[in-house]
C-alpha cells in the first residue's frame, strides 16, 4: 500500500506537469495571457503568466496585448479585466466562482446608500460587481484603499462593501469619517484573536502578517497589515525567518517562492476561500482549448464602471 501511495503521488505530479505544458501550449496558440490570483491553487499559480493581487492583476489586464485574457480568480476580478480591456476576450475557467462579499451589496443598495448621504463620495472595494462599481465614485483594493480615501480630500466617505477594510482605513486616516456598509469576507471574518494568539504562543519569534479584511481585534495583534502583494514584498525584505500568515492559505505558496528558506505558518483552522479553489488546472486547460467561460459587461455598465476602476488604477 505504501508503494501504491508513492506511485499515485508521482502520477499526480506527472499529470500536473503535463497539464501545465498543455496550458502553456494552448495559451500560445490562442494568443492568451493567463492571470491568477494569489489565492488560487498552487499548480494554477505556477501555470499562469502573472500572479498577483486584485490591483496588480487589474494593471496587467489593462496592459494586456494578448487577444484573450484567461482569469483564474473569481467573477468580480474577471469583470474588472473586461472593464479595463473591453476589446479583449475575457474567459473564466470556472464561471461559478463568485465572491460572497461582492454579493452583499447590489447597485440598488449602493444608490440608496449614496442617497442617504447626499454629496458624500462612495469608495467601493474592488470586491464588488460591475453594476456596483458603475454607481461608485472610485474603487480601491486592499493595497491602495488608504491612498484612495486620502486622495479624495474630503472629510467623509462612504465605504462598501467590507466593514473590516473600512475600519482599517478609518484607523489609518483619522481625519476622515468613514461610513461603512455592513459587508465582510466570510473567510477572513472567521479568524479569531484566540486562534491567532494560539499560533503566536506556538511560534513566539514569528512576525504576524494580516490582511485588512480581518476583524479589528485580529489586526491589533499583527506586526504588519498588508495586501497579499504587500505580504510577499514584506516577507522577502524582512530580517525575520518566521511568519504567521493571516489570510487565505493560497498565499503560502507564493510566500515560499518569494522568500525561500523562510518559514510560514497558517492558522488552525485554515483560512480557506472555497470559491478560489473552484478553478483547477484542468479547467484552465479546457477554457483555453474550448474558448468557454466568456465574461461580458454591458456597455452601459462598463463605461460607468471604468471611470471608478481607472481612477483606482491611476492612484496606484
Amino acid at each position: 500500500m505504501r508503494l501504491h501511495g508513492k506511485g499515485r503521488a508521482l502520477s499526480e505530479r506527472v499529470d500536473i506537469s503535463e497539464l501545465t505544458a498543455e496550458v502553456r501550449r494552448l495559451a500560445a496558440k490562442r494568443d492568451a495571457v493567463v492571470l491568477a490570483h494569489n489565492y488560487q491553487r498552487p499548480e494554477v499559480q505556477d501555470a499562469a503568466d502573472f500572479v498577483g493581487d486584485s490591483l496588480g492583476l487589474a494593471r496587467q489586464a489593462a496592459l494586456a496585448q494578448a487577444r484573450t485574457i484567461v482569469f483564474a480568480g473569481v467573477r468580480f476580478m474577471a469583470e474588472t479585466a473586461k472593464i479595463l480591456a473591453p476589446d479583449r476576450a475575457v474567459l473564466m475557467p470556472e464561471v461559478g466562482a463568485g465572491c460572497p462579499m461582492a454579493d452583499m451589496i447590489t447597485a440598488e443598495q449602493a444608490l440608496a446608500f449614496k442617497q442617504a448621504h447626499p454629496g458624500v463620495p462612495l469608495v467601493t472595494y474592488v470586491n464588488s460587481s460591475a453594476e456596483v462599481k458603475a454607481v461608485s465614485d472610485v474603487c480601491c483594493t486592499s493595497a491602495n484603499a488608504i491612498e484612495v480615501v486620502r486622495s479624495l480630500g474630503v472629510g467623509r466617505v462612504l465605504f462598501a462593501p467590507d466593514r473590516n477594510l473600512a475600519a482599517w482605513v478609518a484607523s489609518r486616516v483619522p481625519e476622515v469619517e468613514v461610513i461603512a456598509w455592513d459587508g465582510f469576507c466570510p473567510a477572513h471574518e472567521q479568524v479569531t484573536a484566540e486562534a491567532l494568539l494560539a499560533q503566536k504562543q506556538e511560534h513566539p519569534e514569528a512576525e504576524v502578517l494580516a490582511h485588512p479584511e480581518c476583524r479589528p481585534e485580529v489586526l491589533a495583534l499583527a506586526d504588519a497589515v498588508l495586501s497579499t502583494s504587500g505580504m510577499l514584498r514584506y516577507a522577502a525584505a524582512s530580517a525575520s525567518e518566521e511568519f504567521i500568515v493571516v489570510t487565505e492559505e493560497g498565499l503560502l505558496h507564493g510566500l515560499a517562492k518569494a522568500a525561500p528558506g523562510k518559514r510560514f505558518y497558517g492558522l488552525h483552522p485554515a483560512v480557506l476561500c472555497p470559491n478560489m479553489k473552484l478553478t483547477t488546472l484542468a479547467k484552465v486547460r479546457d477554457c483555453l482549448r474550448d474558448g468557454t467561460g466568456a465574461v461580458e459587461v454591458p456597455d452601459e455598465v462598463r463605461i460607468k464602471a471604468a471611470q471608478a476602476v481607472e481612477r483606482m488604477v491611476a492612484i496606484g
